[in-house]
């Protein structure tokens, strides 16, 4: 199974997000964090969180870029109760029973779209507001191939 990880190509979430993700972490779209925005909402920081920004389910945070790879069962399971959870604590969910499956589906939708992807491709979101509410986009970039010797350094120990 496959899900994706924050990425930080440079400090540049640092300053463009209000709650930069710590890279490492398993990340979502998160999509649902703007269901009830509106025009006046987007400005400054949060209009890059939705704008371009990936949830991290470990800390709330927004990243610009997710990597994928490989997850267990059993860290699925973990962050389907964490972002139960979260729903519960931060978004008035009534209680983590009915949170519960709302979760798995958010995970589940990214499990999914990751399958598709080998190990280490890239992807990004972009998200627009329209009359329907939050239309999101994917791309990604495919892992560069590089043979060991770009890496190894060639020479005597002696």
């Amino acid at each position: 199974m496959k899900l994706a990880r924050t990425l930080r190509l440079d400090v540049s979430d640092e300053n463009v997000y209000e709650v930069p993700a710590p890279s490492g972490e398993w990340a979502i779209s998160g999509g649902f964090e703007f269901s009830n925005w509106r025009e006046a909402d987007l400005t400054g920081k949060a209009r890059q969180a939705f704008s371009n920004g990936w949830y991290s389910v470990e800390s709330g945070g927004r990243a610009s870029f997710v990597g994928v790879c490989d997850i267990t069962e059993a860290e699925l399971e973990q962050l389907c109760r964490t972002l139960a959870q979260t729903f519960v604590e931060r978004y008035g969910a009534p209680d983590i029973d009915a949170a519960y499956p709302v979760a798995c589906e958010e995970i589940e939708q990214m499990r999914s779209m990751c399958e598709d992807f080998e190990d280490n491709t890239l992807l990004m979101v972009s998200r627009t507001l329209t009359e329907l509410g939050v239309e999101e986009t994917y791309r990604s970039r495919a892992p560069q191939d590089a043979s060991l010797e770009a890496f190894a350094v060639h020479g005597s120990v002696e």
